[in-house]
C-alpha cells in the first residue's frame, strides 16, 4: 500500500499531516535509526552558544600553552596523536546530525602527557586526551572511538551549556547571566565561562546520554559499538570499585554496561553497514 492509499484510508492521519504542513501543529516526528535520547535541554537556551564556544576555545588554547610549557603537549607527528586524529576524522562527519552548529566548529584534537585517566571535548569541538587513558587501559581503536564519541556527545548535546543554564535558573549563576546580558563587562563574563567549563560536573542523565549518543557516533563511523562493554569493564577493573576522574559522576558497573547492551541492537546495523561501505 502506497502513502496516498494509506492517507485515504486513515482520515486522522491525513488531518494530522495537513495540520502539520500548515504549521498549525508540530510536524510528525520521523522514525530514525539509532538511539533515542530526546531533544537538547531547554536550559541550554539561557546561555548563548557562541559565547560558550568562544570561551571554550580560549580556555583550550591556554591549556595547550600550559602543557607545552611543561613539555607535556605531544607533537603532531606523535603516533598516538595521528591515531586520535584519524579516529576523529571518521567520527566528526556524523556529529552534524546531532547538532547543526557542529558544521562550523573548528575541531581540534590533542594529546597531553599525564597519568590522568581522562579525556574531554569542550564546546566547539575542542578535544583532548591524556596519555594515561591510552596507556593504562591499552585502548583498542574501537574503545578509543567509544571514549571519543562519548566526549563529543557531551559537546553536541550541549551539556556544559545546559549546566550553566540550570545554575543561572536556580540563582547560582544569576550574576554571571546578568553580566552577559549587558549588566557587566563582557570580558569578565567570558573569563567566568572559561573557568566553569573545566569544573562543571555532568549529571548521571548527561553521562547516560553521552554513552548512547557516543556509541551511535562510533558505530556510524565504522567502530564496533560492542567495545563500549569492554571499555567499561577495563574502567571498572582499573578503578577497583572507585570511579576514576573521567567517571566521577557516573561510575561504571553492571547498570551502565546493561544499558549499553540493551541499545546495541539499535546501533549494530549502523556499524555493519559502515563496515560494508
Amino acid at each position: 500500500m502506497n502513502t496516498h492509499q494509506t492517507l485515504r484510508r486513515h482520515p486522522i492521519r491525513r488531518l494530522t499531516l495537513l495540520l502539520a504542513l500548515c504549521g498549525v501543529i508540530a510536524p510528525v516526528a520521523l522514525a530514525r535509526e539509532g538511539v533515542e535520547v530526546g531533544g537538547n535541554s531547554a536550559f541550554s537556551k539561557l546561555v548563548p552558544a557562541e559565547s560558550v564556544e568562544r570561551s571554550a576555545g580560549q580556555q583550550y588554547t591556554q591549556m595547550l600553552q600550559q602543557a607545552a610549557a611543561k613539555n607535556a603537549l605531544a607533537p603532531k607527528d606523535h603516533p598516538q596523536v595521528q591515531r586520535l586524529r584519524a579516529i576523529a576524522k571518521n567520527i566528526i562527519p556524523f556529529a552534524i546530525a546531532w547538532n547543526p552548529r557542529a558544521r562550523d566548529w573548528h575541531w581540534e584534537i590533542n594529546l597531553i602527557g599525564g597519568k590522568q585517566v581522562n579525556a574531554f571535548c569542550m564546546p566547539g569541538g575542542k578535544i583532548a586526551f591524556y596519555s594515561g587513558i591510552l596507556d593504562q587501559l591499552k585502548l583498542t581503536d574501537d574503545e578509543v572511538a567509544m571514549v571519543m564519541g562519548h566526549e563529543i556527545a557531551h559537546a553536541l548535546r550541549e551539556h556544559a551549556r545546559e549546566r550553566m543554564g540550570k545554575n543561572a535558573a536556580t540563582g547560582l549563576g544569576a550574576n554571571l547571566l546578568s553580566q552577559f546580558f549587558g549588566f557587566g563587562q563582557v570580558g569578565q563574563t567570558l573569563t567566568n565561562y572559561g573557568a566553569q567549563l573545566l569544573t562543571l560536573e555532568f549529571s548521571r542523565e548527561d553521562e547516560s546520554e553521552a554513552d548512547l549518543v557516543g556509541m551511535e557516533l562510533a558505530a556510524r563511523a565504522g567502530y564496533n559499538p560492542r567495545a563500549g562493554v569492554s571499555l567499561w569493564q577495563k574502567m571498572g577493573a582499573l578503578s577497583k570499585g572507585a570511579p576514576p576522574q573521567w567517571l566521577s559522576t557516573h561510575p561504571s558497573g553492571s547498570t551502565r554496561i546493561a544499558e549499553i547492551e540493551a541499545n546495541l541492537p539499535k546501533v549494530m546495523p549502523l556499524y555493519e553497514r559502515a563496515k560494508k561501505g
